[in-house]
């Protein structure tokens, strides 16, 4: 039993040794015969902007501040007063009332300095602002990705992609393996 797996194993080196001893591999150099790019088309976004002046109108009201009434109270207590001096009976009564209102408007137009000549005016501003617009567009490029290279090599021709432009001359891979 020893004798067979001695046998065995020695059997199988010699046919592993003979194998690897059979197959042979070099480098040689083949004649180009053509060079074709190959190529792709490559789609690419590129934003474009500009600066745009738009025409902006803006108005405003201009509101007079509200009015005081603490002068027109003053004022018509004030001439209601002084009316009251004046006169006496129903007509004291009357020239209290007229004394009181001429107070009022006089109290009134001195509180609130004529604030009546200036109410609710209007007032339009234009001017020019900046608006920055975007728009996107896709450029194609043609990219190469490869070289269809036809050489010839011990009078057969072949085909491969390279990644490089390799000229007059290529470097190949022979291998050499016994038929079975």
């Amino acid at each position: 039993m020893l004798k067979i797996r001695y046998i065995s194993l020695i059997l199988l080196s010699l046919t592993t040794t003979a194998a690897l001893a059979s197959t042979a591999e070099f480098y040689e150099s083949a004649r180009v015969l053509n060079v074709v790019p190959q190529l792709e088309q490559v789609s690419i976004p590129r934003q474009y902007c500009q600066t745009e002046y738009e025409p902006v109108v803006q108005q405003e009201v201009n509101r007079s501040p509200e009015r005081n009434v603490g002068g027109a109270i003053l004022g018509g207590l004030a001439g209601g007063l002084l009316g009251s001096r004046v006169g006496g009976g129903n007509g004291r009564i009357a020239a209290a009332a007229i004394g009181a209102a001429t107070g009022a408007l006089v109290g009134d137009r001195m509180d609130n300095n004529d604030q009546n000549v200036n109410r609710d005016r209007d007032t339009t501003t234009s001017y020019n602002q900046p608006v920055r617009r975007c728009h996107t567009t896709n450029i194609v490029e043609s990219r190469t990705v490869g070289y269809l290279v036809t050489y010839e090599y011990n009078n057969r021709t072949f085909r491969t992609v390279t990644p490089y432009d390799p000229g007059t001359s290529i470097s190949i891979a022979v291998t050499v393996t016994p038929r079975p």
